[in-house]
């Protein structure tokens, strides 16, 4: 049975293929949508090219000038700060709402901090606080420079094959990110995105008024335990505070509406679609 979330995600693809930018000696992927509104910087996770958030892009594009961005094969958190500030000059983006999930949201956060003249907003999604410890847990505990490449990308089969059976609703989206674990990011990109937490520096204070913070988590996130979520509030301490009741790690692939619903909201444009649905919670 053909996968209704790779056939949609592909076709988007098609009509809007990533662009390759060199910024900082690297060579960055992006996609642009939208000449005017306000400006939208997606950034995504460790398994996710700028098309991961294609259903928020088309929702969108009408209404905001928005750059998905691909990571590099080279660098980290702190040289793709930098190259996203440069970035986000060239295309001539002005102040930005960065938004990152996961890997994006430590990015993002790290982006925020160094240069807040040029965040607007800053939305930080399912993601972490600190790299502390990250080197002792898998994947990030093994010689990611060195191990084969086959190894590492059974890993994450083996972690999406255990999503998948203790939520097989999810079927489509896991077998999205096992395609992109698989080979649509790779090799160099996959290792580099992973040393990016395991050599990351720990994320400099934050000076954004808190009504320009917000984060987002889901209460089922495999990845980001409980304990992870409070200490990113606590961090950030964001004037909204997102909560999906269900949506896994992804709640951008697998609830765009919902996600659409809540950029509309940071973004202060007209919801356009039904706005929030129930089960869902804000916390201010």
């Amino acid at each position: 049975m053909p996968n209704r979330l790779i056939a949609d995600r592909d076709r988007f693809a098609k009509l809007h293929p990533e662009q390759r930018i060199a910024v900082g000696g690297r060579e960055w992927g992006y996609v642009q949508a939208g000449d005017r509104g306000p400006a939208l910087l997606l950034i995504p996770g460790t398994l996710g090219r700028a098309d991961i958030f294609w259903q928020q892009i088309e929702a969108l594009k009408g209404r905001a000038r928005i750059v998905a961005v691909t990571y590099p094969r080279s660098g980290g958190v702190i040289e793709w700060a930098s190259d996203l500030a440069e970035l986000c000059g060239r295309l001539d983006l002005g102040r930005v709402t960065v938004l990152g999930s996961s890997l994006g949201g430590y990015v993002a956060q790290y982006f925020a901090a160094t240069y807040p003249d040029l965040t607007e907003r800053l939305i930080a999604a399912n993601t972490l606080h600190s790299v502390a410890n990250v080197a002792t847990r898998p994947p990030y505990s093994s010689d990611l420079d060195n191990a084969p490449i086959e190894e590492i990308r059974a890993g994450f089969g083996r972690g999406l094959g255990a999503w998948r059976e203790a939520h097989p609703e999810q079927a489509e989206v896991i077998d999205l990110l096992m395609a992109e674990a698989a080979g649509r990011i790779p090799a160099p990109e996959l290792r580099t995105r992973l040393n990016a937490l395991k050599r990351g520096p720990e994320l400099p204070p934050l000076d954004l008024p808190r009504e320009r913070i917000a984060t987002i988590e889901g209460a089922d996130d495999p990845l980001i335990p409980p304990q992870m979520r409070d200490a990113v509030r606590a961090r950030l301490n964001p004037s909204v505070a997102y909560r999906f009741e269900w949506g896994g790690h992804f709640p951008y692939v697998v609830r765009p509406d919902l996600y659409v619903a809540l950029l509309e909201e940071q973004l202060g444009l007209p919801v356009a679609g039904d706005g929030w649905g129930k089960g869902e919670m804000r916390a201010r």
